[in-house]
């Protein structure tokens, strides 16, 4: 035990979220999409190595309605349900608010998420986009199977601080609606930068090399009224344990090399930097949302009230409707 105690990180040099990475243009890390690329081919297997993004994924959509329904007397969807008729958004829609929403899925993996967000009623439709091209065939090969996604949701094989460019140069083909891209082009010329309903990055912010760079690209992307959502992981003891000590070296249920500690990223810090955006989260950050779970083998993932403070964690913040 003493050996494994000398092992951990040490929790004294946490720094604030603005200092905690050394600048950088690119949200990027090179040694980030050669160990995603070589998960590729698993990541559409509910057993395989993204076994834990897979039942992750139900709780995902849990949160977003959560953040987009506040306010409203429809609760979300129970977090076991993810078929489109559980579509609360649309039921707060109703038929006089008939205007679908607009995602882009930041970081989208093999599109575990963006599928799920382009099957729901109340979607006009998702851009997902990735840095990791191996990741991205996989992603665009399950997508040609259903009939029902195509138009609804394209891929962009880019980061987000090349997503304006990708979106006015990419040549459309056969499986993406080639008149909603040319109006997609058509915005992005004009400057149009509120672009977005949600901007989504699941468990990306801790792989990035800078996130208030990242958060602040992400953030360049929504509508007023819209939401920036996420998900990260607490830099703690508690996290060292569970994400890195035990998923990944002791039961494998992660592989080896997916999390750096150093990278994860506190709720505080997160809140802290919110803070300081102009024009976001409210008049005295009420729409500032966190959400903490925790994993529970044979059972999935579930809410923990709290657990932003201790490990895994969702976050939502919205943009002022209001300049």
């Amino acid at each position: 035990m003493s050996t494994t105690l000398r092992a951990l990180p040490r929790i004294s040099k946490l720094r604030p979220l603005v200092q905690c990475r050394n600048h950088t243009t690119t949200s990027v890390d090179p040694t980030e999409v050669s160990h995603f690329n070589a998960l590729a081919a698993e990541w559409w297997d509910p057993h395989g190595t993204s076994r834990l993004l897979h039942l992750m994924n139900p709780l995902r959509l849990q949160f977003l309605q959560s953040c987009l329904l506040r306010g409203s007397s429809i609760p979300p969807t129970p977090s076991a349900r993810v078929e489109p008729d559980a579509d609360p958004i649309a039921t707060a829609q109703g038929k006089e608010n008939p205007r679908k929403l607009r995602f882009l899925d930041v970081g989208c993996g093999g599109g575990i998420l963006a599928e799920s967000l382009a099957r729901l009623k109340s979607t006009e439709n998702v851009v997902a986009i990735d840095p990791t091209p191996q990741v991205l065939e996989v992603a665009m090969e399950h997508m040609r199977r259903d009939p029902a996604l195509q138009g609804k949701l394209r891929y962009l094989n880019t980061t987000i601080d090349g997503l304006e460019e990708a979106m006015a140069t990419r040549i459309p083909n056969a499986e993406n609606d080639v008149g909603a891209l040319r109006e997609e082009r058509e915005k992005v010329q004009k400057g149009d930068e509120g672009l977005f309903d949600v901007v989504t990055t699941m468990e990306v912010v801790e792989h990035v090399p800078n996130p208030t760079l990242f958060l602040q690209q992400c953030m360049a992307h929504v509508k007023p009224g819209g939401w920036v959502v996420g998900s990260t992981i607490a830099r703690t003891w508690t996290s060292y344990l569970t994400t890195k000590l035990i998923a990944e070296d002791i039961l494998n249920i992660v592989p080896r090399g997916t999390h750096d500690w150093n990278k994860y990223v506190n709720a505080d810090e997160l809140e802290s930097f919110f803070k300081t955006q102009t024009g976001w989260g409210g008049r005295n950050g009420e729409n500032i949302v966190f959400m903490g779970c925790i994993y529970v083998p044979g059972v999935g993932w579930r809410e923990i009230r709290g657990g932003e403070k201790v490990g895994n964690y969702f976050f939502g913040i919205r943009k002022n409707i209001e300049e």
